[in-house]
């Protein structure tokens, strides 16, 4: 398999780095589901701190194969990852470049490929993965004014913000709740079509509409339904914004009274 064979490589590439403490691998390749689709999560641990600069960070991804292009992950906020594109074969690599210290935050417990010393062993012995989980109460603080929000764009006629912003729910709210009600760890909305029981999964396809009004009106009926029931499950001691929730619900259907 082409990762396993980048992995490799890597390590023998590296093993030579005198600057290089360790070589690890997480992701799909702890539970054994890499495909011909996944990508490759390296994590590599330095003395000298790379994630400072991104030249120096693309060095250090030029040694690995034939580099395409790489950029930094500010986006989903971690910098201290370069996205990288390489070919031959085609394959996306994702690399953390982390000090020994920074090594024992993590959100996994990762495969060690290279680790002459046994540092990393010993961090991974002196520590434990947390994985980021929601905050409820950020969620019931902040739901009824995006539903709000929607209706506001539903109204105005800006139908396709309205339906951008769908996704926006299912990878902050329902990807997560969904995953959390089904026993996993709550990645958004990976792998859902696998790892969530059917009719979870139909209810979270209800909130996929139709580019029109009514549909927009239509799916948006079904988040809120659909918050509802996983808030009913998962939620405890959680203040509810009631008279919010109360208040945007009538505005709601006044504007589905109105035809357009």
């Amino acid at each position: 398999m082409m990762q396993v064979d980048f992995a490799e490589k890597a390590r023998k590439i590296l093993a030579v780095d005198s600057n290089v403490i360790g070589l690890a691998v997480g992701g799909s390749w702890l539970t054994n589901e890499l495909d011909e689709f996944s990508d490759l999560d390296l994590v590599l641990v330095t003395k000298e701190k790379v994630s400072g600069s991104k030249d120096h960070m693309l060095a250090y991804a030029q040694k690995l194969g034939n580099l395409l292009s790489g950029f930094t992950g500010e986006h989903v906020g971690e910098p201290r990852v370069l996205i990288c594109l390489y070919d031959k074969p085609l394959l996306h690599v994702d690399i953390k470049f982390l000090t020994l210290d920074e090594f024992q935050t993590r959100v996994e417990t990762p495969t060690l490929l290279l680790d002459p010393q046994g540092q990393l062993q010993e961090v991974l012995n002196n520590s434990t993965a947390q994985f980021p989980y929601p905050d409820y109460q950020w969620i019931e603080d902040r739901f009824w004014i995006w539903v709000h929000y929607a209706l506001l764009k539903i109204g105005r006629g800006e139908n396709l913000e309205a339906y951008d912003f769908f996704g926006f729910l299912r990878m902050v709210v329902f990807g997560p709740l969904l995953h959390i009600k089904n026993g996993n760890l709550p990645r958004g909305v990976r792998k859902v079509e696998r790892h969530l029981h059917q009719q979870d999964l139909a209810l979270l396809q209800q909130t996929i509409p139709q580019y029109n009004r009514q549909a927009l009106l239509d799916s948006l009926h079904h988040a809120v339904d659909l918050y509802r029931k996983l808030r009913t499950a998962l939620y405890e001691n959680i203040h509810l914004q009631k008279e919010t929730e109360e208040k945007v619900m009538r505005y709601f259907e006044e504007m589905q009274a109105q035809k357009k």
